[in-house]
């Protein structure tokens, strides 16, 4: 399975006048394109310094002045980078969800089948997510905003991960790796959801910090998904 940006995004808009609840949102979705951070020191710097402190003492508590502190600029030069909270913090989410997809390509080659693929998929997404500071410290802090990211906007997210997921079978189907029966948008609506309700609702059944227990969670629940039934 592998990524394209086209099909990321292509058929998804991206939500007008969201608020910082989204941010996951619209993270997401430019995270396959490139920002205007990169490859500037200064900007890097207060990025490095955002994400430390989101991570200690969560979004909604850091306030810009901060920022610019602990990066050691001045507030003329943080709000010459990034000229909101919102633009910082949005930033700040793609560039963690640009350093998974950059892994998750790294990764992709070493599965064999599409079952592998599967469960790398599943099991990288939620070690990636779940083992991540700034992500899984708005789980624990900031629940609200991570739900309202997932179901906000009329699930957008959700929908945008969801058509990534269908675009990766159909490849596998092209390839005939899978069979051309398989209802790709379908399995890939149950696959995303079953992720999402992991990284939202703590399970007292299944520790998402496990790789072998997630492993044999995907290979026994979501590989034979992709066995069509007729």
């Amino acid at each position: 399975m592998t990524s394209n940006a086209a099909e990321l995004t292509g058929t998804v808009k991206p939500p007008h006048g969201s608020s910082t609840s989204s941010v996951i949102q619209r993270a997401f979705l430019g995270s396959m394109t490139p920002t205007a951070a990169e490859n500037d020191p200064t900007a890097e710097r207060l990025l490095d310094a955002a994400y430390d402190l989101f991570c200690r003492f969560g979004i909604q508590r850091t306030a810009m002045e901060k920022v610019a502190k602990a990066a050691g600029v001045t507030r003329v030069t943080l709000y010459r980078k990034f000229a909101t909270k919102d633009a910082l913090v949005d930033e700040v989410v793609l560039r963690e969800f640009r350093r998974y997809f950059d892994q998750f390509r790294a990764d992709i080659p070493k599965a064999r089948t599409a079952a592998d693929r599967v469960v790398l998929g599943f099991v990288g997404s939620l070690r990636a997510f779940a083992g991540n500071p700034l992500i899984s410290g708005m789980a624990h802090t900031e629940s609200s905003m991570l739900i309202e990211s997932m179901i906000g906007d009329d699930g957008l997210l959700l929908s945008v991960v969801q058509q990534f997921v269908a675009a990766q079978l159909r490849r596998e189907q092209a390839a005939g790796n899978i069979s051309a029966d398989l209802d790709a948008e379908l399995v890939a609506e149950m696959f995303v959801r079953i992720s999402a309700s992991f990284l939202t609702v703590p399970s007292r059944v299944v520790d998402i910090t496990d790789d072998a227990q997630l492993a044999d969670i995907a290979r026994r629940f979501l590989v034979p998904m992709l066995e069509p039934r007729h």
